[in-house]
């Protein structure tokens, strides 16, 4: 079954309210998830167990694993990777400010094809307009290749490109890696797919919400980008 191909999991740091809408809207699909929390405060760590205990999701505290601060999306990729590999699995990311629909993930796993390296569902706010990351895929009209780089908010990445290149050689200094990881599809000869019929809700940047200055302050976003190291992408 496709539920059994995919090994999905979420980075969460805190955002209680949009990570617990997030987590059920998995399990209500059908399908399992493993929860990396990033060194979320106390109260928002248990909080996850209880859900542990409550929907049968699995939860790793990174903090029992690693003392480097928070963001650890290196050491979840790395880690997953290795899983997908083991089980023979295509790595579904969802991250903690996106809701999925009932049929999201099966409709990624479903347009796996020799030769694809990611597959992402486009993202949304309430009214169903396309919104931030894929501003630039409105007006689009049906899923297709993508060019540009996809996101890891709703994305599959399939058990081809996790055979294809080792994420262990990821940049260390860097935050995040979709970006990074998009052009390395492209460059090893996959495809990158868009699904513009397949949507999730975003509501973006909710677990780091210092990041909402890129659109209501971004003097002061890439001040505190450049000058304290900030969101390396």
């Amino acid at each position: 079954m496709v539920k059994d191909s995919v090994y999905i999991i979420m980075p969460v740091k805190d955002s209680p309210l949009t990570t617990e809408e997030a987590i059920r809207a998995i399990v209500e699909s059908g399908h399992t998830l493993c929860v990396y929390d990033d060194f979320s405060a106390p109260e928002n760590a248990a909080r996850l167990d209880q859900l542990k205990d409550e929907l049968g999701i699995a939860v790793i505290h990174l903090s029992k694993r690693t003392d480097h601060p928070s963001p650890n999306y290196r050491t979840v990729l790395i880690e997953a990777q290795r899983e997908c590999l083991r089980q023979g699995a295509h790595l579904v990311i969802v991250e903690s400010d996106v809701v999925v629909r009932a049929k999201t993930i099966d409709r990624l796993a479903e347009a796996v094809r020799p030769g694809r390296g990611l597959i992402a569902a486009v993202t949304t706010d309430e009214q169903g307009h396309i919104n931030f990351p894929y501003d630039y895929a409105r007006g689009w009209t049906a899923d297709g290749v993508c060019r540009k780089r996809l996101s890891f908010c709703c994305t599959l990445l399939t058990n081809e490109l996790l055979h294809a290149y080792d994420f262990a050689q990821l940049d260390e200094k860097k935050n995040w890696y979709d970006v990074t990881i998009s052009h390395l599809s492209q460059q090893l000869g996959l495809e990158n797919i868009l699904q513009i019929s397949n949507t999730v809700l975003h509501r973006p940047h909710s677990s780091r919400p210092w990041k909402q200055l890129k659109y209501t302050n971004p003097l002061l976003y890439y001040w505190r980008k450049l000058t304290q190291g900030l969101d390396k992408i």
